[in-house]
């Protein structure tokens, strides 16, 4: 005696999925690959954000040092004016350091905040685009057999 459920549906030839599993493969792996590219774009924000944080409190230290150097090459001035030569050279000694030191700092939060502009997840956007390319060219190679039908349509191909 032949079973009425096995009979209203003959077992598949192909191993292939039906259509509505492939839907549903696709949505689970683009919300798979949805939230992993935030991920990224949060971790890689994080991190240029850390950067740009360093370089402008560099910024402000070389401010501050340019700030304390100006004060001191004024002093300097004014007891270069009034007293003799050895208290003036070595305030002005002194103040030329620190300038050194503000230009040092400088040019290392420049490089800092350079490291964090442009603040876009360029590494992300990169990966995105690449899968983007991938799920076309997944969908224009793998959707299709050789003579033209779609596998996905249920056409017998001959």
């Amino acid at each position: 005696m032949v079973d009425a459920r096995n009979a209203a549906a003959p077992p598949r030839a192909d191993a292939d999925p039906s259509t509505s599993e492939l839907v549903q493969r696709a949505t689970e792996q683009v919300s798979r690959l949805v939230r992993d590219e935030l991920a990224l774009a949060k971790a890689e924000l994080t991190q240029k954000g850390k950067h740009a944080g360093i370089g402008i409190g560099l910024f402000g230290g070389a401010g501050g040092l340019a700030f304390f150097g100006i004060s001191v090459l004024i002093a300097t001035a004014v007891i270069a004016i009034d007293i003799a030569l050895p208290l003036w050279l070595s305030a002005l000694i002194v103040g030329a350091f620190l300038l050194i030191l503000a230009g040092l700092f400088a040019l290392v939060g420049k490089g800092q905040v350079k490291r964090a502009v442009p603040p876009v997840p360029t590494d992300v956007t990169e990966g995105l685009k690449a899968d983007v390319q991938t799920v076309k060219d997944g969908f224009r190679g793998n959707g299709h057999h050789k003579n033209g039908q779609s596998r996905i349509s249920g056409g017998s191909g001959r």
